[in-house]
């Protein structure tokens, strides 16, 4: 079992994180600036998005075990939004609040609804305030983005982002529909994963440090192998930054592949 961020740990940094998202709509000029890492939205948008979307999940994880998102739930992702900031900004701070609030209620280990099924996050509250942190740490970065004072990630939010990334959206049970392979992702910080992909599915699994060195008698080299900050690395697989951020060895090929691969999760 891979290890991951202990849920007291998750939960200050979401508080943290939420807060650096305000922090950024707070110094903005406009709520109507563009997103240039979401182009489609304005910050606006995105403060509505974040906000919605907390809430959904603060009432998915109120609901407890389910086979589908509670009716509390989906009705949460329409609620209606002004745009005067003060009243937008209590909102926001409400919302982190309820997510917390439910998160702490429930405990780590209490089932709930998740779209993910087939891979190798669990369906419980832990596995959705980790998902949750780091949906809100882009976010917070998207923020940063917009008012042009862009922060890398926490370097523990980071390292967590990786492998939440890839156990949660990337594992799968479906088979991969090309030749297998495998991904190898390296931090600088000290930690790797490697992103087996084949018939079998895809199921990623935390590397040796130092990574292993392909030879005649030490475990093959990836198809691909992607290098730098854990930051960067989250940033780059939620095409928050382009690939000439990173050091890429191998057949760069194979990440157009994966991105454009659709699997069950």
């Amino acid at each position: 079992m891979i290890s991951t961020l202990e849920s007291p740990d998750l939960l200050r940094l979401i508080d943290e994180r939420s807060a650096a998202f305000r922090a950024a709509v707070a110094s903005a000029p406009s709520l109507d600036v563009q997103v240039p890492t979401c182009p489609e939205w304005t910050l606006f948008d995105l403060v509505r998005h974040l906000g919605q979307g907390r809430r959904f999940w603060a009432a998915t994880v109120a609901a407890g075990p389910a086979d589908a998102p509670s009716a509390e739930a989906v009705a949460e992702r329409a609620t209606a939004v002004g745009r005067e900031r003060e009243a937008l900004m209590a909102w926001s701070v409400a919302s982190t609040r309820q997510l917390l609030d439910a998160l702490r209620e429930a405990g780590p280990d209490r089932g709930c609804w998740t779209w993910w099924g087939a891979s190798q996050s669990p369906r419980t509250c832990g596995a959705v305030a980790r998902h949750q942190l780091q949906e809100i740490a882009v976010h917070a970065y998207d923020a940063q983005a917009t008012v042009g004072v862009p922060q890398p990630l926490p370097d523990e939010v980071a390292l967590d982002g990786v492998e939440e990334f890839l156990s949660t959206c990337v594992a799968t049970t479906s088979a991969w529909p090309h030749e297998p392979t495998t991904f190898d992702f390296h931090a600088t910080e000290g930690r790797s994963w490697r992103l087996t992909v084949d018939g079998d599915g895809a199921r990623v699994a935390r590397q040796p440090v130092p990574a292993p060195v392909s030879t005649a008698d030490e475990p093959e080299a990836a198809g691909v192998s992607v290098r730098g900050t854990a930051s960067d690395l989250v940033l780059f697989i939620y095409d928050r930054i382009p690939a000439d951020s990173l050091r890429i060895e191998g057949d760069a090929g194979l990440i157009d592949l994966l991105r454009a691969w659709e699997p069950e999760v």
